[in-house]
């Protein structure tokens, strides 16, 4: 405001000067100093064109920083206009926006960018009055699905007809489904559609995903097979490397002409360390072939409340050995349809995972319940031992996988197995202070 008032008085100053050279040079004319008035007027009109070009020069500046603001083109550089203390505040505001602008470029230019890398198919459409414009096509959906980065939405139906009546089916709305596209004119792949709407700042948008189911089986199976060889090779190179080291030992000693007592002693105890590792190798093999062999399930109609008691009864002396507490909450007459010897397997697998967990605790509980919801049964197992550590949830399952020296790591592997044979699934959480693990079986 301060410099807007200079300005201001700068160019009253000059109108001034202007103002009274004419008012001398008319004196100087008029008392007949001809060449000093026509001196006087020559400063006139230098002053007038000094003061014209100036305002010009202010006005020209003043709306190509607008007219820059306006059409978001933030090209133009003012900082050889600087000097002018006039429009500080709009230079000020020009580039805060130009900077913004730069940042949102920056952003996006990322963002596009991790959109082309990842490995699914994204387009986000821009509704347009009454139609659809393609907003967004990433690399992967524009490659994987020989579509070009086609700007209208009848451009793209004429490319992918199958996903755009499924979309238009829903009226842009929320999608989650799977469906089957050609890929290159080739044979066809299963793929999941998830789709969803979003209003932005008034503009409408609709984004479409596509994950190739194949792709994600393939990934899944990769990652178990890297983590399955790096337990198979943990275990075998615990007792491979031992037994190694003994055999060049003992070869050692037998090519000695004579071995003394003390040498005798160590051929014992080699001997004995070989049976032990043999012993556990043979016991990681016969786990291994348990859980890649395990037979279909019998099924038959039982009754839970039976079943869960029989599991009691059998780990009844493991639990008053320990002092724990056990309580069951079954008390309605579920009907289940499993292999019982299977199911059995499976609580006592669970049960003894809560007892393993329940170490070293003064109060110890176990809880077993179920519920009945949506033609299923949920049964819960609960302790209240130290829980799952956050670092190794996403292992339990993996087979061999265990935080004891001296458990086997199949058992709550087996055990999802089987549920999952039954047509079910096993799950697991960390809830007030308790552990659960949650098995999910079709109600009979």
């Amino acid at each position: 405001m301060l410099r807007t008032l200079q300005t201001y008085k700068l160019l009253f100053l000059r109108l001034i000067f202007i103002v009274i050279g004419i008012e001398l040079s008319l004196y100087f004319f008029k008392i007949g100093l001809l060449f000093t008035g026509i001196f006087s007027l020559c400063m006139v009109f230098l002053l007038s064109r000094e003061m014209y070009f100036y305002v010009k020069n202010m006005v020209l500046i003043y709306n190509k920083t607008i007219s820059s603001i306006l059409q978001d083109d933030f090209s133009s550089d003012f900082s050889k206009h600087k000097f002018n203390s006039t429009y500080n505040e709009l230079f000020t505001l020009y580039e805060t926006l130009k900077n913004k602008q730069n940042e949102q470029v920056t952003r996006d230019i990322i963002y596009r960018s991790i959109l082309n890398n990842i490995e699914s198919g994204v387009i986000i459409l821009q509704k347009q009055e009454s139609d659809w414009s393609v907003f967004l096509m990433n690399d992967y959906f524009s490659s994987h699905f020989n579509a070009p980065k086609v700007s209208k939405w009848k451009y793209l139906k004429n490319q992918l007809p199958s996903l755009c009546e499924i979309i238009e089916k829903d009226d842009f709305h929320e999608i989650k489904t799977s469906i089957e596209l050609s890929i290159n004119e080739k044979s066809k792949q299963t793929f999941v559609l998830q789709a969803s709407r979003t209003e932005i700042f008034g503009q409408d948008y609709f984004i479409v995903l596509l994950d190739s189911i194949q792709n994600v089986v393939e990934k899944k199976e990769k990652d178990a097979w890297i983590n399955l060889m790096k337990v198979i090779s943990h275990e075998l190179l615990n007792s491979i490397t031992p037994i190694r080291s003994i055999c060049q030992n003992l070869e050692d000693l037998v090519e000695q002409d004579s071995l003394s007592p003390e040498d005798l002693e160590d051929v014992k105890h080699s001997v004995q360390t070989m049976l032990r590792r043999s012993d556990h190798l043979q016991k990681f093999v016969e786990g291994y072939r348990k859980l890649a062999m395990l037979p279909s399930p019998k099924k038959e109609k039982i009754e839970l409340q039976h079943l869960i008691e029989n599991c009691i009864q059998i780990m009844s002396p493991i639990f008053k050995k320990n002092n724990i507490e056990v309580t069951n909450s079954v008390i309605q007459d579920y009907f289940i349809n499993v292999d019982s010897q299977q199911t059995e397997q499976v609580l006592i697998n669970l049960l003894t995972n809560s007892i393993n967990a329940l170490e070293n605790k003064d109060s110890k509980q176990i809880s077993i319940s179920a519920e009945a919801k949506n033609n299923r049964i949920f049964i819960r197992v609960t302790d209240n031992g130290k829980g799952i550590e956050k670092e190794i949830e996403d292992k339990i399952f993996l087979p061999f996988y265990t935080t004891r020296t001296e458990g086997a790591g199949i058992g709550l592997t087996l055990s999802k197995n089987i549920i999952e044979a039954h047509g079910g699934y096993i799950s697991h959480k960390n809830e007030n202070g308790k552990t659960i693990f949650e098995m999910c079986l079709i109600e009979d």
